[in-house]
Formats: C-alpha cells, structure tokens, sequence
C-alpha cells in the first residue's frame, strides 16, 4: 500500500524496493556461474544451478517493465488529475536525470575503456557494437541484429534503451486522453504486442524487439490506471485471500523454473507467454501494494529494501564487475573447482557490484536525482523505474 509515511505530495510504496532487489538478483544469477572448464559445465549439479534454477533468471527484466509501467503510469495519472495536463518536458528531464547518468558512463566504459583494459590483460577487442545506437537509446536492436557486446557491460544496456522510447513516447500519448479513457491506449498497445509477436514468431525478437516488451509496460500501467479508477478493483485486490495470494506465486516460481516446457512449446502460448508472466508479476506488484491479507510485505527484509534504492547502478554495472570478477579467479587460479565457479566467484562479484553500485549512488547519481524534485509536481523517495 503507499505508506502512511506519504506527504501530499510524496508517494512511498514501501514494499516496492524489495521486490525491486529480487528482480536484479535474478538478473544477476542468470549472468553468473560462467566457466570455460568442461568438466564443471558437465557436472550435474553446475548445470542444474545454472540451466534449471536461473536459467530464467533474465525474466527479472520482464518485471522491471512491468514494474515501470505500473509507476511511471500512476504518476503520470496523479499529476493529470490534480493539474489537468501532464508537463512532458518536465517529465522527461525527470527520466534524463535518472537514466541518462549512469548509462552513459557505462556506454563510456564498454566503447572506450574496455578495450584498453582487454588489451592489458591480453586479450584482442573484437567489438561488433555501433556506438551510435547506444547514444540512440535503440541498443536493443542491435543486439537483436549482431547478440551480445565484446564488452559484457554494454550487454545489459538493451533494456535501459526499451524504458527510454516508452519513456518518450508514454506522457506525450496520455496527454491526449482523458484519465477515464486511458485504458484505450493501454489496451491498443497491448493488442498491438500480441500482434507483433503473432507474426514475428522469432525468440529475440519476442525477448528483445520493443513491440513485444513494451506490452509488459502496458500491462504495467493498465494495473496503475484500474487501481486509481476502479474503486471495486481495488477493493478485490485488497481483499484477495491469502490461499490465493499463495497461488500467485506459486504460479511464479514455475513459470521461474519451467517457462520452457510449458510456455514455448506451442506456437499460440509462445505468442501470448509474455502476456501470461506480466500478469503474474502485476499480480505481485498489487499484492504487496495493496492486499490486506498477506503472508509477507517485502518492505520487511530491510536489508533488500535498501539495496532496492540502488537497483539502477546494480542492474547498470553488475555484468561489467561479473566480468572483471572472472578474470580476476582466472589470473590467481581461483576457477579450477565447481565450488569456487557456483560459490566464491559468485559472491565476490555480487559484493564488488553492492560496494560499486552504492558508491556510484552515493558519488555520482545521487547529485542529478536531487535535481529531480525542482521539475517534479511530486516526488517519489523510492522505487525509482530503470
């Protein structure tokens, strides 16, 4: 629920953060426990840990959209309704602020600073990325068209480029509607991804192409919008019971760990899977919002919920200290066993990324956020969208 904590114009969703530090582990565990061994990729126990525990780990990133949605769409529809239009200039200083920052100090890391450190460490930099769609924020195209990035760092990016065209495109759409009305947009959008992945039956294209993530942020804003608009919709996700709140996420933890042989497996169900995760992860988002009869509030793990703040910079930097963290186990031989590949590397390069992140927070982003309040009519402390 927005905590009591809230002023007039302050909105905390204190169970958001949380949730929010659980999506980059995710993340983070999906991009871990990499080895050039074969005898450890053989083991049974690598592989499980690896392929069938967080080998869907990058759905994280479908729950940061869907997550951005629901609060980019609720405060959009705050500020509607209390000045009758949305200040979209003001908007998208909010999001430069925000974004832009850290990602092109990550941009600058992966184009200009890696190869040199490549260099030095022996290696030859081979790096197929256009710069200029990393400036564009359309990054995830090129993905799509030549895979991941030489520099590891840049491979995370592609996500940050999707919020960042739903970011320009989103206020200037709803400036158009009324706030009763704009579930129209919001359903369009969302036909229009099914759609695009009905005739681009292409897994990168379903997992990377805007036109099919982008209705994870409508869904997203079509929670915020019934919650705001929908005082009986609201009164159900209150009152949801706790048999049923259990199920949502027993439904999550299998599509976590079976997504593959149940999701993907027909071509109907492969066109609307993103459709089915989004509305469990939606479900979770209202759940720890607003019901009444939970069986735990995220805002309860304090230590998640701090980190939670940071998400940006452990989301922005996490593969770039995944990487140097591997090469720092290959130097001193500290990768020659499964325990040191699954365990010690694992929670050396999630330290490193909490220490980094947090100085990043504290040093470098944490000056342009303070920035933020004088062209906000409110001003969120917390749970900010990627």
């Amino acid at each position: 629920m927005v905590s009591n904590k809230a002023t007039a114009n302050k909105l905390y969703f204190e169970n958001l953060d949380g949730l929010r530090f659980f999506c980059f582990l995710s993340v983070f565990l999906f991009h871990s426990f990499e080895t050039e061994d074969a005898s450890i990729k053989s083991n049974a126990v690598f592989y499980f840990i690896k392929e069938t525990l967080f080998g869907n780990g990058f759905l994280g990133v479908n729950f940061f959209f869907v997550l951005s949605g629901f609060l980019i769409t609720y405060l959009l529809i705050k500020e509607k309704k209390a000045n009758n239009n949305i200040h979209i200039i003001n908007f998208w200083i909010r999001r430069i602020l925000r974004i832009w920052p850290l990602y092109f100090a990550c941009v600058f890391y992966g184009f200009i600073i890696f190869p040199y450190t490549k260099i030095l460490a022996g290696g030859v930099p081979s790096e197929t990325a256009n710069p200029w769609y990393y400036l564009g924020f359309i990054s995830n195209f090129d993905y799509i068209q030549k895979g991941l990035p030489d520099a590891k760092g840049l491979g995370v990016l592609w996500s940050v480029a999707i919020e960042e065209q739903f970011y320009l495109a989103w206020p200037v759409i709803l400036s158009f509607f009324a706030v009763k009305k704009f579930w129209l947009p919001l359903l369009f959008i969302l036909a229009g991804s099914i759609v695009f992945r009905a005739l681009n039956d292409v897994p990168i294209l379903h997992e990377m192409h805007t036109l099919s993530c982008i209705g994870d942020m409508a869904l997203g804003g079509l929670g915020a919008w019934l919650i705001l608009e929908s005082a009986s919709f609201k009164n159900k996700i209150q009152q949801l019971p706790r048999w049923f709140i259990i199920m949502i996420y027993a439904a999550f933890v299998f599509v976590f760990l079976f997504r593959d042989e149940f999701l993907l497996s027909t071509y109907i169900l492969r066109v609307i899977e993103r459709l089915i995760i989004s509305s469990i992860m939606l479900l979770i988002i209202l759940e720890q919002c607003y019901a009444r009869h939970s069986f735990y509030k995220m805002g309860n793990l304090k230590l998640a919920t701090r980190l939670g703040v940071i998400t940006y910079g452990l989301y922005c930097l996490h593969f770039i200290i995944i990487s140097l963290t591997l090469g720092l186990t290959k130097l001193t031989g500290l990768n020659t066993n499964i325990w040191q590949v699954i365990f010690l590397e694992t929670i050396i390069g999630l330290l490193i990324t909490i220490g980094v992140s947090l100085f990043s927070y504290r040093f470098f982003e944490k000056p342009f956020l303070l920035l933020k309040d004088k062209f906000a009519f409110t001003t969120k402390k917390t749970t900010k969208a990627v």
